[in-house]
C-alpha cells in the first residue's frame, strides 16, 4: 500500500492561492491572507474541501450577510 500525501490548493474570488504552509489550519492560511493581502477575508468563510484529481481544493468566500 502506497501513502501519498494530498496537495492543498486555496482560491478567493477566482484567484489561486498557494498554500503557505502544509502544517497550517485552513482557518490558519486564511488569517494569514487576511493580514498580508486581502483584509476582506476577516467575514469570510471556507468552502471544503473537495478531492480531485489528488488535490484538496479549499475556496474562501465572502460571508452574505446584511447591515445594520
Amino acid at each position: 500500500m502506497k501513502v501519498t500525501a494530498l496537495i492543498r490548493t486555496f482560491s478567493y474570488n477566482g484567484v489561486s492561492l498557494p498554500d503557505t504552509d502544509p502544517k497550517m489550519t485552513p482557518a490558519e492560511v486564511m488569517n494569514f491572507y487576511t493580514s498580508t493581502m486581502y483584509p476582506e477575508l476577516t467575514s469570510a468563510v471556507i468552502e471544503g474541501p473537495d478531492e480531485s484529481n489528488g488535490k484538496l481544493r479549499y475556496s474562501f468566500r465572502k460571508a452574505v450577510g446584511t447591515k445594520g
